[in-house]
């Protein structure tokens, strides 16, 4: 994906939760397809916010040992309200259950939006997390710089006032 829709993370309870936040301004590129006239947050990028918010927590309760971590399902999705821009989405992220050698890489959560107390977006969700090395060992060079990546972005999503390095 060329583009991150978490902002900041506020909150991190490693093994547990995470929060973050989304602020959607009318400058995000898909608005401008959904809808021109109308512009709100497409219902699929409300879920990518989630995906994302899980895949960090992942990240953060593993200390990065997983170079990949995808959508496998999502369940349960309830819209409550539109995200318009000008709105900040919370967006608050549990693991379902504690994390185990023997998952096969999937983690289970719950999620949950909401704009100003306004409930605007849930599901359940479970996520796939491995390495590349493990499909192809030649790929293992690739697994430490997307790990290398996701470890300089984090500073920057906390809001501390350290560069990214590539």
């Amino acid at each position: 994906m060329r583009f991150t829709l978490i902002d900041r993370i506020t909150d991190v309870e490693a093994g547990q939760s995470l929060r973050m936040v989304k602020n959607l301004t009318l400058g995000e590129e898909y608005l401008a397809d959904h809808f021109p006239t109308f512009p709100v947050m497409p219902g699929v990028m409300m879920l990518q916010t989630f995906v994302e918010a899980g895949a960090w927590l992942l990240r953060l309760t593993e200390d990065y040992s997983h170079s990949v971590i995808v959508l496998r399902e999502v369940k349960g999705v309830k819209y409550g309200n539109l995200m318009e821009p000008g709105k900040s989405m919370m967006v608050n992220v549990e693991l379902s259950a504690p994390l185990s050698p023997t998952d096969g890489g999937l983690a289970s959560f719950k999620a949950k939006g909401e704009s100003e107390g306004v409930p605007i977006v849930s599901a359940r969700l479970t996520l796939l997390r491995y390495n590349l090395r493990d499909r192809n060992p030649a790929l293992a060079g690739h697994d430490e710089r997307i790990i290398n990546h996701w470890r300089n972005l984090y500073p920057l999503l906390r809001g501390e006032m350290r560069s990214c390095v590539r």
